[in-house]
């Protein structure tokens, strides 16, 4: 008989009794999403969602039940999902994630839905993706045009270590990480015919950043001053002298930013300037060409 219903969750460990996949997930979403009460389970037991519901009766071993019990009770705790299991699906692949870098985030798909809409199959193109974190957008970026030649860099050293490792993994051979603070380390020589950048555009001391999975993630990947509009308005100052003649620059924002990021790359001189929805209806990406014959840009 499944006891597991009687445990406290305060408590760092809990008693075994024998149990059922289908009784352990009934104790667990009393507590947490169901989501991530299978997602636990599922890494736990490395297997997928089909085989949980095809083995709902099997009952879990000692060491299983252990493992997953301490886990749930880490995410009562607040602590990511991502960083318990230390992996992270986006877009088609799977990235190992850690607390030195951002999760990716599902709206940030958007992000590389549209560099991948300027970016033809048949053409070399040379990208850069700045502030990289795990390497998500750069890698996936990467994967599905294998033509392009990409350069991701990041301020961490932690969070560069973490994107070599999913290159490597993900056999993306077409990329080159580095650690730089934004353009520090890079030659102004015009050669990128894109540039991506998922900045952190949160404002500093925004209560968001004090709930929910944020609490535990890096703050230099979420939040900045100029309420939270520091970094773009140096990516968008900067970029270019990095771009070639036509190059286009592409930026992830906050929900209430279009508006301002717009009128930074309007200022600096960018054309063909758009914003994107995403599935949400919300402004999140911004972007447009730069070309050499504009007018000298001024800094916003």
């Amino acid at each position: 008989m499944c006891t597991v219903n009687q445990c406290r969750y305060d408590q760092i460990t809990l008693e075994f009794s024998p149990c059922t996949i289908s009784q352990v997930l009934h104790w667990s979403v009393q507590k947490i999403e169901y989501v991530d009460a299978r997602l636990l389970l599922q890494y736990v037991m490395q297997v997928n969602y089909s085989y949980l519901l095809t083995h709902a009766d099997d009952f879990l071993s000692s060491d299983h039940f252990e493992r997953f019990s301490k886990l749930v009770l880490e995410r009562i705790r607040g602590v990511p999902v991502a960083y318990l299991t230390g992996l992270r699906e986006f877009y088609d692949l799977t990235f190992r994630v850690s607390p030195a870098v951002l999760i990716p985030r599902p709206e940030t798909e958007l992000l590389v839905e549209q560099a991948l809409a300027k970016i033809p199959e048949s053409r070399s193109m040379k990208i850069l993706d700045l502030g990289t974190g795990s390497g998500a957008v750069a890698i996936t970026i990467a994967k599905h045009r294998p033509r392009s030649h990409v350069t991701a860099i990041d301020l961490s050293l932690d969070a560069i270590a973490i994107a070599k490792w999913n290159a490597q993994n993900l056999a993306a051979g077409n990329i080159r990480i580095t650690q730089s603070n934004w353009f520090e380390k890079l030659v102004a020589d015009k050669s990128f015919d894109l540039i991506v950048s998922n900045p952190p555009y949160v404002a500093q001391k925004d209560p968001h950043l004090q709930r929910g999975d944020l609490r535990f993630e890096p703050d230099i990947a979420l939040s900045t001053h100029e309420n939270g509009l520091a970094c773009i308005r140096h990516i968008i100052a900067t970029s270019p002298a990095y771009l070639v003649d036509g190059g286009q620059l592409l930026l992830e924002h906050g929900y209430d930013q279009s508006i301002q990021c717009r009128g930074l790359l309007e200022a600096q001189g960018f054309r063909n300037i758009y914003s994107q929805t995403d599935l949400a209806g919300i402004e999140r990406v911004s972007g447009g060409s730069y070309h050499a014959e504009n007018l000298q840009p001024r800094i916003p």
